[in-house]
């Protein structure tokens, strides 16, 4: 019974950290899109650059292009904007399903494991600049935009991004944990 129990506990820290991790990605994400805007390099920009990874980066540079002189910020090109959503989204679960698990050990109140999660962002951050970027820039041979992601978006940029990302994740994991320890009691008592 403890292993069965041990098992679903498991599983439910890495679905609720991967549900956790697509929220948290999307925050990110609007905070990167309005970056772009403010940056004059088009607030969809950043869904087209994560989208290059699977396709040229020829929609990313018309979408900054167009902004850049003076055209249309919000150019949108749907089928790059929702392919860059969903590699953003499926990766920010993947994250999330890790700090899922890693909450899971913690018995921190929502402030500390927001700080937690923090410093978790700042790890996913030079995980993917350092590491993951590159990586897939290789193994899907898209070259220097996703190699170089974190220097065009901008360091502090993606920094803040990820810090982002990371509070949201610790807060949305503490909620959820919250949220059933105070309807666990109801449960038992209901039986």
């Amino acid at each position: 019974m403890t292993r069965n129990t041990s098992t679903a506990s498991l599983r439910r820290a890495v679905l609720v950290g991967a549900g956790a991790g697509v929220i948290a990605s999307l925050v990110m994400a609007m905070y990167a899109m309005l970056a772009a805007y403010f940056k004059d390099t088009g607030f969809f920009t950043p869904l087209y650059h994560i989208a290059s990874l699977v396709t040229d980066d020829a929609d990313m540079m018309t979408s900054m292009m167009a902004d850049g002189q003076g055209g249309d910020a919000f150019t949108f090109l749907a089928g790059p904007a929702i392919l860059g959503a969903m590699i953003h989204m499926m990766t920010g679960a993947m994250y999330g399903a890790v700090f899922g698990l890693i909450a899971s050990r913690l018995r921190l109140g929502l402030a500390a494991l927001a700080g937690v999660g923090m410093a978790y962002g700042f790890v996913v951050f030079a995980m993917s600049a350092y590491v993951g970027l590159p990586l897939a820039a290789s193994i899907f041979d898209s070259g220097d935009p996703i190699k170089n992601m974190a220097e065009m978006a901008g360091w502090g940029t993606f920094i803040i991004e990820h810090l982002m990302f990371g509070v949201v994740l610790g807060v949305l994991v503490a909620a959820a944990r919250t949220k059933r320890s105070l309807s666990a009691p109801e449960t038992v008592a209901a039986h």
